[in-house]
């Protein structure tokens, strides 16, 4: 067989060829941006004319040139892979842009593209580096093959009137249906399967049967297989999302299943209005756009459980998500999001975008402090947001409480991220991969990520004896989620909780996390309480991956300057190197570091005889896979489980440009845990002699009233939760 056919030049397809590359997401970027900023008048184009033209530009300096089409042969990332993702996008562009200026010079080039695959599909067998999950035949995996038909077949159905009948017979039959009936029949144990993988199959094939007007294959995408509704597109949309509109693997799933979702949806509300499918779940498509929007910090999507950390708002996912939730809704406060993805598709719906932002529409996205229930019902635990204001590059609060999240969750139960300045401040490591480099395990998961990002320790959760939840069994994790607590936002308590007996056989866990606003404090801090409760002796750790450079602490450090050993031998221990250890003072450890120009601090009160251990990611590690990335862990030993209250304070100010350094140390003085039965009381005293109190009950009675002796005094309240102020702050009026 033939390495590789190429189309014929321009002048022989009568018309003009687009480049097999599309243009960098920097060149629309930097040319949208400076449309943005130009003053608006009838001259000047809109951002999407400026991301029209530039790709008609890129085209045009690529016209000439032929189209590669290679024998498949390599995985993720190779040449041959990302030659056919190229040519996808090259024909997708091609029918976008006929459709947008009628220039029937792209139309050609796509028929011909089409043509020159059709030639050559039917001839490939399965792919010679298949993955272990469904393979392909274009590509290692039919994921890749569902992607690829995904966007050709939108391609066909913009352009297929300027093809003679017979060409329309070529293309549908040799490549269409040849690819719709390999991803569906063919791959039935991805066709039916509820996931991602199953999304892209079905939107897939949907989209090709609008496109040469084959009903039984948009039934067989709705409805599975056997059209009984018992798989299929529909059934993933009940199963996937949670009523908040939470995708069960998280946000960086979230994201890259959204474009089948919305895109196919919006064919079927285009086709099948009577389906009303954007009202399907009380809404859940445009609820899952906005709540993909909410999950991000900084532009960033939240990077749990397998995520890759660098994507973001800016995916052409979310593009096309927010374009027609734009569509749809008219919110204005889309548009700002739309502004800070500085992109456009080539699509009428982000054209409009475009149009509206260019004539001042935009409004703030409402950012907010928020629940998002998982699970079909909402009760499979949650992720809860916790912003400190409007800002969205204010402190935030992310805590998982989520379920397993299937394959690709991790072993984090009642875990949690801060944010603020736009950065992460505690971490969460996410995926242990390189996506598409072929060099690092030809793109796919590196046996790291199973070994150490997934495991418990890579997280900021307690541990138990030095072993993950569940044993590390994704069945049992799916199984298990916390149990909720309250959650509500009464402005200067933002507050969260939830409980799981099943991470541990004999250890039940709790924790609570609350946002605080107060004047004795310049900024909003964070109370973190977190106990264990059993019957036996357990080893806990607590660890805080932190961000930054190390400033100082309360206790001296005894610091392994010239050998390192690994922290343990198994469940991602092995991959820590200890690097110090110390012990905290009167029961109290403060550990304080620096980001950039703002300090953060954590002090907390501890257990006797608990050790504070310093460690860096990095060890049995010969291939440097793994970033080198600092934590400080809080052990201790127990007999009767183990409570950990801590409080986390960004504060003060270093300006190495101008040469000053505000407030570098922290505020707190002291944090102290008392508890009464069923009650509990953080009681927090800054250096200045102010005392903020929280009190927190078990009961979730709103109606229950609560009292906990705290120095001679009595501390009651009503409810779950109250925040008790400091002088200063009732002193202020607030």
């Amino acid at each position: 067989m033939r390495a590789a056919i190429t189309l014929f030049s321009a002048l022989a397809l009568g018309g003009t060829m687009m480049s097999c590359k599309a243009p960098s997401s920097s060149s629309v970027q930097s040319s949208t941006g400076a449309s943005t900023n130009a003053t608006a008048t009838a001259q000047q184009a809109s951002g999407f004319d400026v991301t029209m033209k530039t790709a008609e530009v890129a085209i045009e300096a690529q016209m000439a040139a032929p189209l590669v089409i290679p024998v498949p042969k390599d995985p993720g990332g190779g040449y041959t892979h990302e030659q056919h993702k190229s040519n996808a996008t090259l024909i997708y562009n091609a029918g976008q842009l006929y459709e947008l200026n009628g220039d029937k010079k792209y139309a050609e080039f796509a028929g011909k593209a089409m043509l020159a695959y059709a030639d050559v599909y039917p001839g490939w067998g399965l792919h010679p580096a298949k993955k272990e999950q469904s393979p392909g035949r274009m590509f290692w995996q039919n994921l890749n093959e569902s992607m690829w038909l995904l966007n050709v077949s939108q391609s066909y159905a913009a352009i297929k009137d300027t093809l003679t009948q017979e060409q329309r017979d070529t293309i549908e039959t040799d490549l269409l249906r040849n690819m719709a009936d390999f991803m569906s029949d063919g791959s039935p144990e991805t066709f039916n399967k509820v996931h991602n993988h199953g999304t892209w199959a079905t939107a897939a094939v949907g989209l090709t049967g609008y496109a040469i007007g084959d009903d039984d294959y948009v039934e067989q995408a709705l409805l599975g297989l056997d059209k009984s509704g018992d798989a299929g597109f529909l059934k993933q949309m009940d199963i996937l999302f949670s009523p908040d509109g939470y995708y069960n693997e998280g946000p960086y799933y979230q994201r890259f299943a959204l474009m089948p979702f919305v895109i196919f949806a919006q064919a079927v509300e285009k086709n099948n209005p009577e389906r009303k499918i954007f009202e399907k779940r009380d809404g859940i498509l445009k609820k899952a756009i906005y709540t993909t929007i909410q999950q991000n910090y900084g532009g960033l999507f939240f990077p749990i459980n397998d995520a890759i950390k660098d994507k973001g708002i800016s995916t052409r996912e979310l593009v096309h998500g927010v374009a027609i939730a734009y569509e749809l809704t008219g919110d204005k406060g889309l548009l700002s999001v739309a502004k800070a993805q500085g992109r456009f598709m080539l699509t009428p719906e982000s054209r409009k975008v475009a149009q509206d932002i260019a004539a001042g529409k935009t409004e703030a996205f409402d950012y907010k402090t928020m629940r998002l229930g998982d699970g079909v019902d909402g009760t499979q635990g949650a992720l809860d947001i916790i912003r400190a204001s409007a800002d969205p590059d204010d402190l935030a609060l992310v805590v998982k409480n989520t379920s397993q999240g299937l394959g690709h969750g991790h072993f984090d139960k009642l875990g949690f991220l801060l944010y603020d300045a736009g950065k992460e401040i505690l971490r969460d490591y996410g995926a242990a991969r390189f996506l598409n480099v072929e060099a690092k395990y030809g793109g796919h998961y590196l046996a790291e990520n199973n070994k150490f990002a997934k495991q418990t320790i890579a997280h900021n959760a307690l541990v138990v004896d030095e072993t993950s939840h569940f044993g590390g069994d994704v069945e049992v994790g799916n199984k298990n989620a916390p149990t909720l607590g309250t959650f509500f936002d009464n402005g200067n308590l933002k507050i969260t909780s939830a409980e799981i007996e099943t991470a541990y056989p004999d250890v039940a866990m709790d924790r609570t996390m609350a946002m605080i606003t107060d004047a004795a404090f310049p900024r909003a801090i964070v109370v973190d309480l977190i106990e264990a409760h059993s019957e036996s002796a357990h080893k806990y750790d607590l660890p805080f991956y932190y961000n930054g450079q190390l400033i100082e602490t309360n206790f001296k450090i005894a610091a392994d300057t010239t050998t390192r050993k690994p922290l343990g031998a198994k469940n991602g221990y092995e991959y820590l190197w200890r690097v110090g250890s110390a012990k905290p003072v009167n029961g109290a450890s403060q550990i304080t570091w620096l980001l950039d120009s703002t300090f953060y601090s954590v002090t907390s009160s501890v257990p006797e005889a608990t050790e504070i251990i310093f460690a860096e990611i990095g060890a049995n590690d010969p291939n440097f896979n793994l970033r080198r990335e600092p934590a400080f862990i809080i052990r201790t030993n127990s007999n009767d489980g183990v409570s950990i209250a801590s409080v986390i304070e960004p504060h003060g100010e270093y300006n190495p440009t101008v040469e000053f350094t505000i407030a570098s140390h922290p505020h707190v003085k002291s944090v102290q845990h008392i508890e009464s039965g069923t009650d509990e009381y953080i009681r927090i005293e800054t250096k200045d002699g102010e005392v903020v109190g929280l009190g927190i009950s078990g009961d979730m009675d709103e109606g229950a009233s609560h009292t906990v002796q705290v120095d001679g005094t009595n501390m009651t309240w009503t409810g779950p939760y109250s925040l008790f102020h400091s002088e200063k702050h009732k002193t202020a009026g607030n």
